[in-house]
């Protein structure tokens, strides 16, 4: 009888190291950011961040390309190296950065792409919203309701090359496309911040007597043609469009409640969903999802406030 309990002992104590060595599994995640100079990224990190704190077996390394797609190439690789169990990345930009997400893919290791694509499907998933959609709704909010008579518009864009940019300036371009009396006067990019957006506003404006809106392809660029605006005299006679509606002290919703900007859209960061993904599939081994589209909100006067309430300002 001591025999047979002593064996019964062992096979418990066996089983719950076993249940203790499972629960105190670590998992490995790379996190390649394409640049922390957009407050939208910075939004994306935290909640990551954030979102990790509730997978304790996660631990998550960081890195930041700071628009540098070299760099980047340089941050993946070295998570390859590292043997991370999984890497999350929005590409600065699709092209250069197709191959290394491909060598990943390919080596095994599960990629999941937030906010941005690359050139073909060598990834194991993409998490955004649509930015077409996006696009042509601000097109057509500008068509419709800030402009119906007809007007200048001059566009500033994000970094060339960018999967989002590109879709979003096609949707806006189609938006506008029901109203004949609209106009793209100018455009050019700002790389998708504030300080250069300034400049590039400057410019648009001494080139151009008459412009009634900048459609901006997200709220920091905006705000800084708005400040380029003011600092000419002309903020009163021209409108702002921009998206990201972030609600953080300087975000979108604020600015559409201050009234700095007529228009911007709730464009989710997806983190939250990339750490669930990453749980799914390295804790629960399930399959995932080729593509996960986030959805979007319109952020004007009349429902900024609730958006605010809504996503935590």
């Amino acid at each position: 009888m001591k025999k047979l309990f002593a064996l019964l002992l062992v096979l418990v104590l066996v089983a719950a190291l076993g249940t203790g060595l499972a629960e105190e599994k670590k998992f490995i995640i790379g996190m390649s950011q394409c640049n922390l100079g957009e407050p939208w990224r910075v939004a994306m990190n935290d909640q990551i961040a954030a979102a990790a704190k509730d997978y304790p077996m996660f631990e998550i390394i960081w890195a930041d390309a700071a628009q540098d797609n070299s760099k980047q190439i340089a941050d993946i690789e070295n998570f390859m190296q590292m043997g991370v169990d999984l890497i999350i990345t929005s590409p600065n930009e699709a092209t250069p950065l197709t191959d290394v997400v491909k060598r990943v893919y390919e080596a095994g290791i599960p990629i999941i792409l937030l906010d941005r694509k690359i050139d073909g499907d060598t990834y194991t998933q993409f998490i955004g919203a649509d930015n077409v959609y996006i696009g042509r709704v601000c097109g057509e909010y500008v068509a419709d309701v800030l402009l119906p008579d007809g007007g200048k518009i001059c566009e500033i864009e994000g970094l060339a090359g960018t999967s989002g940019g590109i879709e979003r300036d096609q949707g806006f371009r189609e938006g506008i496309a029901k109203n004949p009396k609209l106009e793209i006067i100018a455009h050019n990019n700002a790389d998708w911040l504030r300080e250069k957006a300034i400049t590039v506003a400057e410019e648009m404006l001494q080139a151009h007597d008459e412009i009634d809106l900048f459609f901006c392809l997200n709220d920091p660029m905006a705000e800084g043609a708005y400040i380029a605006a003011k600092n000419a005299g002309r903020e009163g006679d021209i409108l702002f469009v921009g998206v990201d509606g972030l609600p953080t002290p300087d975000g979108g919703i604020r600015s559409v409640m201050a009234g700095r900007l007529s228009l911007s859209m709730v464009y989710p960061t997806g983190g939250r969903e990339a750490i669930e993904s990453a749980y799914k599939l390295l804790v629960e081994g399930e399959e995932l999802e080729k593509i996960v589209t986030l959805g979007t909100e319109v952020v004007d006067p009349e429902h900024a406030e609730e958006l605010l309430a809504k996503y935590g300002g």
